[in-house]
């Protein structure tokens, strides 16, 4: 479980093939910042861009680590599969503060980024999310993008989806990997774990609430 607070950007430094097929997967090498993983271990969950991923080697002196991802996340999730800035965020300490939302890592949907430029002294991200993730954005909602909690600011409904708008703080695109993003990204898209539930519990039969 995590929060969606970005504790530190980190680099895809190397992606290795673990077969030679599309049904492989992919081994990554990621580089973090000095002490970054001076409390992780082998085995520990860390989000890279919002996708939880096992800790399958570490080494603290270089500050590197390792996660193999399969084939199947690779297709579901964005920005994984080839050198560059990534969210980081460690799995959530039950005394920790919760800052964010309850994320569970589980990307639901990639989204296009529209729109960012910048407004005033913030930022305006619009993104375009899969239309069957559309029932599940609402006005001051939660989304995470990336990894990144954030509030959505206004919804669109459109014919291929639903654009959010979000408006970014300096301190979030000078703190986290959404900086490197530009209009045409993919990005990784988790819904709010609370909308998740609501729209179960409105589905189920009699059957299922009796």
């Amino acid at each position: 479980m995590f929060t969606g607070i970005i504790t530190s950007v980190g680099r895809i430094a190397l992606v290795q093939a673990l077969g030679n097929s599309d049904t492989h997967g992919k081994r990554l090498t990621v580089v973090c910042p000095a002490h970054y993983l001076d409390d992780a271990g082998l085995g520990d969950s860390i989000a890279l861009n919002g996708a939880c991923m096992t800790v399958t080697s570490i080494d603290i002196t270089t500050g590197q680590f390792t996660v193999d991802i399969s084939a199947e996340s690779l297709r579901k999730t964005a920005g994984l599969d080839a050198p560059g800035p990534v969210n980081l965020e460690k799995a959530l300490r039950a005394n920790d503060r919760l800052g964010g939302h309850l994320v569970s890592g589980h990307v639901d949907g990639i989204g296009t980024v529209t729109h960012f430029a910048q407004t005033g002294e913030s930022w305006e991200l619009r993104v375009l999310t899969p239309k069957d993730l559309a029932k599940f954005l609402a006005y001051k909602g939660s989304i995470t993008i990336n990894g990144v909690s954030l509030t959505v600011n206004r919804i669109a409904d459109t014919q291929t989806g639903c654009e959010a708008s979000i408006n970014l703080i300096p301190h979030t695109v000078d703190n986290t990997a959404l900086s490197a993003i530009s209009v045409g990204s993919m990005v990784n898209l988790e819904i709010d774990l609370i909308a998740r539930y609501v729209e179960r519990m409105l589905k189920s039969s009699p059957s299922l609430t009796a």
